[in-house]
């Protein structure tokens, strides 16, 4: 029974208001930065992270491509700060995204694609960190000190200040309303933990989680959540890969954990879901269009675009109660630090 609240736990109670926060400070600078990539019309985006980080730009990616028609791709750090290789990169934006702006890598590729001719944006959680410094554009997440080692609060403030640039760099009235409406939809997100996903894991080692398009995102980040807080083996696929070979491990009762948002993709993971579910595994979904998976609690929050971000900030609440459940702390991990800093 768990008797000490972790931080881990206070910081994704946090989320909300550090997500209103951000709204409330920012919204100058987002305007600054929108304007300046609306002027430069850049025909890429790429982009520049690690870890929880990486998978906010997955999450942009699939933003930046749908709303604004605009490519983007991940760029290995080390391109610049082991091999200082000189890029093409005029008429681009270069979008790195850390939530302590220090590791040496991520900050030497920003540097580089700004010598290379590309328009350099910053989104970290410290405003005065060299990343900041090397980039000609920075966006403060506003999300405070987190503490816990596991980021959940900086990974939701990046993915919202990373939307918002795109909305409104976009002009897109009916995305810029869901996302102001995003701390009340957070807020009820962190109720949610999913207890029947828990015990349906138990004593488990292995299990799946599944998305597609944007929400392919947050099974990349659930997926790195489980193996961070719970060392527990995770695999994140795409719904449209996951029976081209792994599916070849699913047994009897074997978990799924699948993510959904209200869009195009909804009734493609609806039917992979459900076909797994046939073949024994035990898989939940955010989607009431299942029928022989399980929908699980969730909260939609009026875009699609914007469904990923009340999808993880459950998840992170089912995990840290799952982790607390084994017995380890998800506020020190073993062998993880706070801050990786990688050359």
């Amino acid at each position: 029974m768990q008797t000490q609240i972790t931080r881990m736990r206070r910081e994704i109670d946090e989320i909300p208001d550090a997500v209103d926060r951000l709204l409330s400070r920012c919204e100058n600078d987002i305007a600054a930065v929108a304007d300046a990539a609306r002027a430069l019309d850049p025909v890429f985006l790429m982009t520049v992270a690690r870890g929880s980080s990486d998978h906010v730009c997955t999450y942009l990616k699939y933003a930046s491509e749908i709303l604004l028609g605009v490519p983007v791709a991940s760029v290995g750090p080390s391109v610049a700060s082991i091999y200082d290789s000189t890029l093409k990169l005029q008429q681009g934006l270069c979008l790195s995204v850390s939530q302590s702006g220090k590791s040496p890598d991520i900050v030497a590729m920003a540097r580089n694609a700004g010598r290379d001719g590309a328009m350099t944006l910053a989104l970290t959680n410290n405003a005065g960190s060299p990343l900041a410094e090397a980039s000609a554009h920075t966006v403060d997440i506003q999300a405070g000190p987190e503490l816990s080692v596991a980021a959940t609060k900086t990974f939701v403030t990046s993915a919202v200040a990373g939307l918002w640039l795109l909305a409104e760099w976009d002009r897109n009235q009916a995305l810029l309303a869901a996302i102001h409406a995003l701390p009340q939809q957070l807020e009820a997100a962190t109720r949610i933990d999913w207890p029947e996903v828990r015990e349906a894991i138990g004593a488990r080692s292995s299990l799946f989680t599944l998305g597609r398009g944007q929400a392919l995102a947050v099974s990349n980040e659930a997926a790195l959540k489980f193996k961070e807080t719970c060392q527990l083996h995770a695999e994140s696929y795409s719904s449209a890969e996951v029976l081209h070979g792994p599916v070849s491990i699913v047994e009897e009762g074997f978990p799924v954990l699948s993510f959904a948002a209200a869009d195009a993709a909804e009734q493609a993971l609806t039917d992979i879901a459900d076909q797994i579910s046939t073949k024994g595994a035990k898989v939940f979904a955010t989607t009431d269009k299942v029928k022989s998976a399980a929908c699980i609690d969730h909260v939609r929050t009026g875009h699609a675009l914007t469904d990923p971000l009340s999808l993880i900030v459950s998840f992170y609440s089912m995990v840290e109660a799952f982790a607390a459940s084994r017995g380890i702390d998800p506020d020190a991990p073993r062998h993880l630090n706070k801050v990786t800093e990688t050359v």
